[in-house]
């Protein structure tokens, strides 16, 4: 009896302890302990983005055009002297030279013994009209005593004349050999760049034939080629920026535009001035280059470059709606500045546009929104580019719809 009674009373204990134990845990879950039915039917957020709101600034306005680079004048050097034998070539191509330098020189001798001979011919020319000036003084003081003829006088003065004609002419000989020999140094016409050089020391060349091209001054310009349609755009001084097939960009200004259209092309050349070429090295005579003139400023609307999805041909931005979804909407970008984008087409007034982690999101997903860390955010600005967020933003759209779902 005491054993069966000691068993009932601990079965007893059991049950009062298990359901106190009940007891207790339907309060908690009562008051909240667990989750309710309510919220777990709750949607949870597909992603955590930062968003932003679009900023009005000034964008530079340009026009893009292409063109070769060309020196702004040529001068042609060539030798003035026919015959001569070409002693010394005192610069190279590349070389930078001053009005009035000697480039070249010829051997002088021929030219010395001709202007020899020419000072030997003017003084028997002197001597020669001194001596038909002293006949014809005398003949004119017996004159009036007869003892002349009227016909030897005349004889007298003519011989005089004769004289003083060949002297001129002596004289004028000589001027031409002592050019000649002046021509025995090839110099420079203008300051400027030697580009080309085609004189060899020893050759014999005849005059007129080509030595050295020289840029003059050492200026260059940007020959762009405009549509008829755009002309209009460009006025002279307008500031264009110049880049060469290597990246390096000069800064230019319109010097002119050509007063004519090509017919075939429909276009016509501007001429811009470039920095003189000593003080330009990235940018050389016969370069292809691009370029854009600076046509002024205007406002526009601006977002951070991330912010924008291309998809299936079209540029989107996802707005923040206020129940924390996103709403899809398509627009029109145009220029760029940095790591922002231009938006042409209307946006509400209070739009909060997402940023990161746009490209993940489908049109009504939930998100939760986060301030975005400040160093990140400078170091993911620093690095986008244009070409890369256009050609990975439908990759990784893509890839992430499956998770999103």
């Amino acid at each position: 009896m005491k054993r069966s009674t000691l068993l009932i009373v601990g079965l007893v204990a059991v049950l009062l302890i298990a359901a106190v134990v009940f007891l207790f845990s339907g309060r908690q879950r009562a008051e909240g302990g667990a989750p309710s039915k309510e919220a777990a039917a709750q949607p949870r957020p597909a992603l955590t983005v930062t968003v932003a709101r679009p900023e009005s600034t000034e964008l530079t306005v340009t026009l893009a055009a292409n063109g070769n680079v060309a020196a702004w004048q040529e001068a042609s050097i060539g030798s003035e002297s026919n015959g001569l034998r070409l002693a010394e070539v005192r610069v190279n191509v590349g070389d930078v030279v001053k009005k009035g330098q000697v480039l070249a020189t010829f051997s002088a001798e021929t030219v010395q013994a001709d202007v020899a001979q020419a000072r030997a011919s003017l003084a028997e020319a002197r001597a020669t009209a001194a001596d038909a000036a002293a006949n014809a003084a005398r003949a004119r003081t017996l004159q009036q005593t007869g003892a002349l003829s009227q016909q030897q006088i005349n004889q007298y003065q003519t011989a005089e004349q004769t004289a003083k004609a060949r002297v001129q002419a002596a004289e004028a000989v000589l001027a031409a050999q002592q050019v000649r020999g002046r021509n025995t140094q090839v110099l420079a016409p203008d300051d400027g760049i030697i580009s080309s050089r085609t004189a060899t020391v020893g050759s014999v060349v005849g005059a007129g034939t080509e030595l050295f091209r020289l840029i003059r001054q050492g200026r260059l310009e940007w020959r762009a080629e405009v549509t008829s349609a755009e002309l209009g755009r460009v006025a002279v001084g307008t500031p264009a920026m110049v880049t060469s097939a290597s990246g390096a960009q000069v800064k230019g200004r319109v010097r002119s535009i050509a007063p004519t259209v090509d017919p075939q092309t429909r276009a016509a050349l501007v001429y811009v001035d470039l920095p003189a070429l000593q003080q330009n090295t990235a940018i050389k005579a016969g370069m292809f280059a691009r370029g854009e003139f600076q046509l002024g400023r205007t406002a526009a609307l601006t977002v951070p470059q991330a912010a924008v999805v291309p998809r299936d041909g079209f540029n989107y931005l996802l707005l923040l709606q206020p129940d924390s979804r996103v709403a899809q909407l398509k627009v029109e970008t145009g220029r760029r500045v940095g790591d922002r984008l231009e938006i042409t087409s209307q946006l509400p007034e209070d739009a909060r546009i997402v940023v990161q982690g746009a490209g993940f999101l489908n049109d009504g997903d939930l998100v939760r929104v986060v301030e975005p860390p400040i160093a990140s955010s400078a170091s993911s600005a620093s690095s986008a580019s244009p070409a890369s967020s256009a050609s990975a933003g439908p990759a990784r759209a893509a890839a992430a719809e499956p998770s999103v779902k």
